[in-house]
């Protein structure tokens, strides 16, 4: 049995684990974060109003809302191309496109639950 006072080798205790767990989770928590994920995995690279017609049930307000949090949390990118009128495209980050194989396996995972 692990003493509990002595750290793991891959260097995380149950309280660093935990928190850096509940961190990342709070970077994805949001009503239309995940939706706006999977449709920018793959490297798609979308227009905001190409967003709005891929998720038709969110609102223009919540939308942006979300794209500003993920922006600011460094999973999304947003370019604004110098045009009139501007053109704003968003993409994932090098960090958020890394975080489409932890979603498939919590997919899998999920897939997995016993009846």
């Amino acid at each position: 049995m692990e003493d509990a006072t002595e750290i793991p080798p891959h260097g995380y205790t149950r309280e660093t684990a935990t928190a850096g767990i509940e961190g990342a989770l709070k970077v994805i928590e949001g009503r239309w974060k995940l939706e706006i994920l999977f449709q920018l995995f793959g490297g798609q690279v979308l227009r905001f109003s190409e967003l709005e017609r891929a998720i038709p049930e969110v609102s223009q307000k919540m939308l942006i809302q979300q794209l500003r949090q993920l922006e600011s949390d460094g999973v999304v990118r947003r370019t604004v191309y110098p045009e009139v009128p501007p053109r704003v495209e968003y993409g994932l980050t090098d960090w958020g496109q890394a975080l489409c194989p932890a979603l498939d396996a919590l997919l899998g995972w999920a897939a997995a639950r016993p009846e």
